[in-house]
């Protein structure tokens, strides 16, 4: 307990989630203060580019083994079931309909890859090794979860769109699924050599550039919060507290299985906890175009966004240095 309320103290004074903290206030404080859509997107490039780089700059130097290949079947299994999961529990804790509980479901397998970006960024601040290619697992977490949500809505019997080549489209050729899976692959060839070559670009920058992005994060975070009153429920607000350390739970006894060390077993927590507001909300756009989006984005960028940047890392650090590190 004092490990987890140490690195909690020590997250939330971080210039990361102060920044975000900022936003939030300033948001819902009615400031003016706003980043034009050109420069957030700027950021979200930047970031996706550079920790897929060195995620492939790091696989380089380690090599593909059946532990990699391992990790990337248990992340696809992991995207696929906790939507499972989410659904069973939002159907029996909120009086939300089918669709919107799928809708919502589908962001819960999916994963945050800033969520992921800032979990790694607090390992390195705390010294702690992760296996590289997580970055890959995150990749690979993007899309079953989405397959899971339509499965569902088939099953009850209610509308939703086929998986006609339109939505794979959408969901495979996504830009934030791109670029990651792109700069991971060029990272991988390039390997190390390659990355001493833009270290300059993709090391130094990154956390000022993360810090920024998180500060309009919060700003949207507010924003969302302070025009959702009334859409969610206490009971569907609990849930977006609740699934997050039912999803880390899981991706613990993932990690055990799979023999990762205590950085990668805190990462695969970070990416079954984690709730997607970029990829899956473009999908269900798509795919259930009737999903309530004010429930869905204000549960995964509202609620389970700021709790796992201000205590679900902290806590799943602490959990897994406990159980791996010993």
């Amino acid at each position: 307990m004092d490990m987890i309320l140490t690195l909690a103290a020590q997250n939330l004074l971080s210039p990361i989630i102060l920044c975000f903290a900022l936003g939030v206030a300033a948001a819902l404080a009615r400031s003016d203060l706003n980043f034009p859509e050109a420069i957030a997107k700027g950021m979200s490039l930047y970031l996706l580019f550079a920790i897929g780089f060195k995620g492939g700059a790091s696989v380089a130097g380690h090599g593909v083994d059946g532990q990699l290949i391992a990790s990337l079947v248990a992340g696809v299994i992991l995207s696929a079931l906790l939507p499972l999961i989410a659904f069973a529990l939002l159907r029996s804790m909120t009086k939300l309909s089918t669709l919107d509980a799928a809708a919502v479901a589908a962001h819960y397998g999916s994963i945050s890859i800033v969520t992921f970006v800032a979990g790694s960024s607090i390992l390195e601040a705390q010294g702690i090794e992760f296996e590289g290619y997580m970055v890959a697992v995150a990749a690979a977490m993007e899309a079953p979860a989405i397959v899971s949500a339509l499965w569902l809505i088939s099953r009850q019997g209610e509308g939703a769109k086929s998986m006609d080549g339109a939505l794979m489209r959408e969901i495979m050729l996504n830009g934030s699924i791109v670029l990651l899976v792109g700069s991971f692959v060029i990272g991988m060839v390039t390997g190390k050599d390659g990355l001493s070559e833009i270290a300059p670009f993709i090391s130094a920058p990154f956390k000022g550039v993360l810090c920024l992005f998180l500060l309009d994060m919060g700003l949207v975070a507010g924003r969302g919060l302070a025009r959702a009153k009334g859409a969610v429920s206490g009971a569907t607000i609990a849930f977006g507290l609740i699934m997050p350390l039912i999803g880390a739970a899981i991706g613990l006894l993932a990690a055990l299985v799979l023999g990762l060390s205590v950085g990668g077993a805190a990462l695969m927590m970070v990416l079954s906890a984690s709730a997607s507001y970029i990829a899956v909300p473009a999908a269900m756009r798509v795919a259930l175009p009737e999903a309530n989006p004010a429930v869905y984005l204000t549960l995964s960028l509202g609620i389970t966004f700021p709790f796992n940047l201000t205590l679900g890392i902290p806590l799943y650090v602490a959990t897994a240095s406990a159980v791996i590190g010993g």
